[in-house]
């Protein structure tokens, strides 16, 4: 699958990036691409949600009065479930709502999704963008120039550039990410994928790391 790179005005560099077959255009699995998205998104859940037993609550462990003879219901101490101010029966603990998925079916939604965007032709390749100091205002005018402004995007990069993290963090809809760190998730949720040319051609060289 061949794309164009174009330069930060949004013009034709005459330069080309293949993207791989492979990764770009295979038959997409709806499951897994469903599965990576749920794992996700359950694992960024606290799972703090927290009620007290009968052992935690505030109270007398004194029984309120003797077993027998008394006509009325057995009955043990204040912090019963059964009175107000008791403790909760099977209340939520903490716990983690995180499950794991094999490596493969990772892999596999990944492909799917980036298949997808590909298909719609929702991928851009964009030549390195060099910002000399953190300036929202210089990525705004890049943003203009591939007439991407406002659209929810993933912007791709193959390192980490501070300078490019800190000019984009404040603009909406925009979520930067080193290749390397690209999940299922941020590939659905963006609207466009934005590679730079480095990225892109990441996917060329004969052993690609897409986890």
């Amino acid at each position: 699958m061949q794309i164009e790179v174009l330069n930060s005005k949004g013009e034709n560099t005459g330069r080309s990036v293949e993207l791989p077959e492979d990764i770009f255009n295979i038959e997409p699995n709806d499951h897994v691409i469903y599965l990576a998205v749920k794992q996700y998104l359950a694992a960024q859940r606290l799972g703090t949600h927290k009620t007290k037993t009968r052992a935690e609550v505030k109270g007398s462990s004194r029984k309120l009065h003797r077993q027998k003879g008394t006509g009325g219901s057995r009955k043990g101490n204040i912090r019963n479930p059964l009175y107000k101010g008791g403790g909760t029966i099977n209340g939520p603990l903490p716990h983690s709502y995180d499950f794991k998925l094999n490596r493969k079916v990772k892999d596999l939604a990944k492909m799917s999704a980036l298949t997808y965007k590909a298909q719609a032709k929702n991928i851009v390749v964009v030549e390195d963008i060099k910002i000399e100091k953190p300036s929202t205002k210089a990525f705004l005018s890049v943003l203009n120039g591939l007439k991407l402004n406002g659209k929810k995007l993933l912007m791709v990069n193959v390192d980490y550039d501070q300078n490019l993290y800190l000019s984009l963090r404040n603009v909406p809809r925009v979520k930067a990410s080193v290749l390397s760190d690209i999940n299922t998730y941020d590939i659905v949720h963006a609207n466009t994928i934005v590679l730079t040319e480095s990225a892109a051609k990441v996917f060329t060289e004969e052993v690609v790391e897409v986890a």
